[in-house]
């Protein structure tokens, strides 16, 4: 600082024909103040280069105001220590600032020789001091305006060989691009994350060594002139951004923005005051103290808009963009009442989020019933690239039923009030989320029950119209034959002609109709269920099957009774299992487990048939009359594979609880 302001007082007041102070304010002041600044709110190694890069330049700065002041300076007593200085302070500057650009943004640099070429930019800082031990002379800034230094009185003449190489490595800067080849390496060839991290950097560094190029080897021009203080200016900008984007100097997250909302004003205040005094400063020989005056209270005026423009944009790319935060609460309650299809409230949902939080994409989850497409993205705005850079769930009295995740922000990073937020955003969308949810699942059970009653009502039609069918065609005729056989009985008696063996015919028939009548009313209902219970009755039905059959049952379950509909339903649901064994498994064997606990009575038909095969039809077929049947009593119906082969059909009907003298069901 003390140098700066020497500069200042010098070049603007003491002598201001003689030298411009376009370098110092346009040059070294940015750097200077970004690098103040940067101290106050990093300690990483980066911050440590840019400060005593920016510290150098000041001194440098310095020294060269000082020697076109003072054209004896080589003949001072104390002549060989200043410069000494002022050459460090040149390397330091060069080594300082190439170093943090060759480690943006975070100074971690990825491969080794990266890491060498980085070590090799501070080697002319060692150099300084041993030039004067070796050079025959004294060795000048390049600036300083010195045609040539003094003899040296230090420099031992056996070590004069190493002169040139030492000169070469000072005066040149032979190590300097270094540095830009390593951030150009990093920037063109690194990792797609390190790409993306160092482009901004890279360009605004590419201009400034072009333009510094120009400067020194090029005619004097204006527009170059400008153009090196506006690149050596825009290295702290592209820092900035890179703070705001990706944490650089090693700032965390959390302190990003109370570090960035604490010195943008100074920073601000900063370029504002160049910007308003540079060009009264540099175009000073050709104006007037009132021209001076004037230029430069209009520039103040005209700047306010940009500074106030500045500030807000800072603002926002830390804190986001309050009216469209405001604007998302606002809206978020009217968009999510005129959802009433889950698909279309997230993605009503998924627009607001993405609006208000300026995200590149927006990805909502459900994790239950509610969606077509449960367990993958529901709904996608946006291109989702990478992973997401901020998330939260969607849950209810402990419950899950989703997830909000976003993509990275379209400028800069989400802030804490941002983050913030999102979970108000996912609170209030909870509620709507889950109402819609359960609308669709009720829509969905409704469907269910509706699809299974006109099942119920065909099966039943079905089994009256196979009644009526067995009945006219088999007891039916029989009944007819005999009433037959009555009257032509009857006849022949009246003749005298009747015999026994008709009448012990007659009587023959009589018994059969009665065994069909039986064998009818056992298909509609076993006596051996009312009688003796479940598991007499799936035992009798086994003696029957076709392919031999086990039933496994516990002993005190063969003695206990069941509520009828609960009997009448697990009996038809092994007859109609077994069914579709016989029919469609080519099994060699099958069993019938029943097991009773927890107030649930458990029942598993298995067999060693050829397996699933294709998923039965939800819709028909005796696996959605099993579901039917069961799911009238509220239990639950499992069809899974038996390894090798085979097929179990496990069915858990709700029974009266031990203990409990009533029978609840549900």
């Amino acid at each position: 600082m003390a140098s700066l302001v020497y500069v200042v007082i010098v070049r603007g007041f003491v002598a201001p024909d003689d030298h411009g102070l376009g370098w110092p304010l346009l040059g070294v002041l940015p750097v200077f103040a970004f690098g103040m600044w940067l101290l106050t709110v990093s300690s990483s190694r980066s911050a440590v280069f840019i400060s005593a890069a920016a510290t150098a330049m000041a001194v440098g700065s310095a020294y060269e105001t000082y020697a076109f002041e003072d054209p004896e300076l080589v003949h001072r007593p104390w002549f060989l220590l200043a410069n000494t200085i002022a050459m460090l302070a040149d390397a330091v500057a060069g080594a300082g600032l190439l170093s943090m650009i060759a480690g943006f943004p975070t100074a971690v640099l990825e491969r080794r020789w990266q890491r060498t070429a980085v070590a090799l930019l501070w080697v002319p800082v060692l150099a300084v001091p041993s030039s004067l031990f070796v050079t025959p002379h004294v060795l000048v800034p390049q600036f300083a305006g010195l045609s040539e230094g003094r003899s040296n009185p230090l420099a031992v003449p056996a070590l004069a060989w190493a002169a040139p190489v030492l000169e070469w490595v000072v005066v040149e800067w032979p190590l300097m691009p270094l540095g830009v080849a390593v951030l150009l390496s990093r920037a063109l060839f690194g990792a797609p994350e390190v790409r993306q991290q160092t482009r901004v950097m890279m360009w605004t560094v590419v201009a400034t060594v072009v333009s510094f190029g120009l400067w020194l080897h090029g005619p004097a021009n204006v527009v170059v002139t400008v153009a090196v203080f506006a690149s050596l200016t825009a290295i702290p900008l592209a820092a900035i951004h890179g703070i705001l984007r990706y944490g650089a100097f090693d700032i965390a997250t959390d302190e990003r923005g109370r570090a960035v909302t604490r010195s943008a004003s100074l920073l601000i205040t900063v370029f504002y005051a160049i910007a308003v005094a540079a060009p009264a400063v540099l175009l000073r020989d050709r104006l007037s103290g009132i021209g001076a005056a004037l230029l430069t209270t209009a520039l103040a005026v005209c700047l306010l808009p940009m500074r106030a423009w500045l500030q807000q944009w800072i603002h926002r790319a830390v804190f986001g963009d309050p009216r469209r935060q405001l604007t998302l609460l606002r809206e978020l309650g009217s968009r999510l009442e005129q959802s009433v299809e889950p698909d279309d409230l997230l993605a009503r949902l998924a627009e607001a989020v993405r609006d208000g939080l300026d995200a590149s994409w927006v990805r909502i989850t459900l994790v239950g019933p509610g969606s077509r497409s449960v367990g993958s993205p529901t709904v996608v705005v946006g291109d989702a690239r990478g992973e997401a850079t901020a998330s939260c769930d969607l849950g209810q009295a402990g419950e899950t039923l989703g997830r909000i995740e976003v993509g990275p922000r379209r400028r800069g990073e989400y802030s804490d009030q941002e983050r913030d937020l999102l979970r108000t955003v996912a609170g209030q969308a909870t509620t709507a989320v889950a109402n819609v949810r359960l609308t669709a699942r009720l829509a969905e059970q409704l469907d269910a029950l509706t699809a299974s009653r006109e099942r119920l009502v065909a099966a039943q039609d079905d089994e009256r119209k196979r009644l009526e069918r067995d009945l006219h065609d088999g007891i039916q005729q029989n009944v007819v034959a005999q009433i037959a056989g009555l009257r032509l009985a009857r006849n022949r008696l009246q003749r005298g002609q009747l015999t026994p063996e008709e009448l012990a015919e007659l009587q023959d028939q009589a018994r059969e109709t009665l065994t069909d009548l039986r064998e009818l009313a056992h298909g509609i209902h076993p006596p051996v269920l009312s009688d003796s219970g479940l598991v007499s009755a799936v035992e009798s039905s086994a003696a029957r099957f076709p392919i031999p059959l086990t039933v496994d049952a516990d002993e005190h379950l063969r003695a206990e009774r069941f509520p009828s509909d609960v009997e009448t339903t697990a009996y038809y649901v092994v007859r109609e299992a077994l069914a579709n064994t016989a029919k469609h498994a080519h099994a060699t064997h099958a069993s019938v487990a029943l097991a009773r606990n927890d107030g649930r009575l458990r029942i598993s038909i298995s067999d060693d048939g050829c397996g699933l095969g294709a998923p039965a039809p939800a819709a028909r077929g005796g696996l959605a009359n099993i579901r039917d049947r069961v799911a009238a009593l509220r239990g639950s119906v499992s069809v899974f594979g038996n390894e090798p082969s085979g097929t179990t059909v496990l069915v858990e009907l709700p029974v009266q609880k031990e203990g409990d003298g009533r029978h609840a069901v549900g």
